[in-house]
């Protein structure tokens, strides 16, 4: 698997723990983590997630593509 697509799976899964956590127990690990939701550095790592989750919207096609037909 390339490293983009790692790089992608590993941020989708800490934002979806992060929305279980928010969903669950009504707290935002990344805010906390990074000081509050609008701080910069957390913008930053909601933007990433955000941009990896469309990178993994690739990887649902990606095993028709890998798939040969003989």
């Amino acid at each position: 698997m390339e490293v983009t697509n790692k790089v992608s799976l590993v941020l989708v899964i800490i934002g979806a723990i992060n929305w279980l956590l928010i969903g669950v127990f009504g707290y935002d690990l990344v805010g906390a983590i990074f000081g509050g939701q609008m701080a910069m550095m957390s913008r930053v790592v909601f933007t990433l997630v955000g941009l990896a989750g469309l990178w993994c919207i690739s990887l649902l096609f990606a095993h028709n593509r890998a798939v040969s037909h003989s």
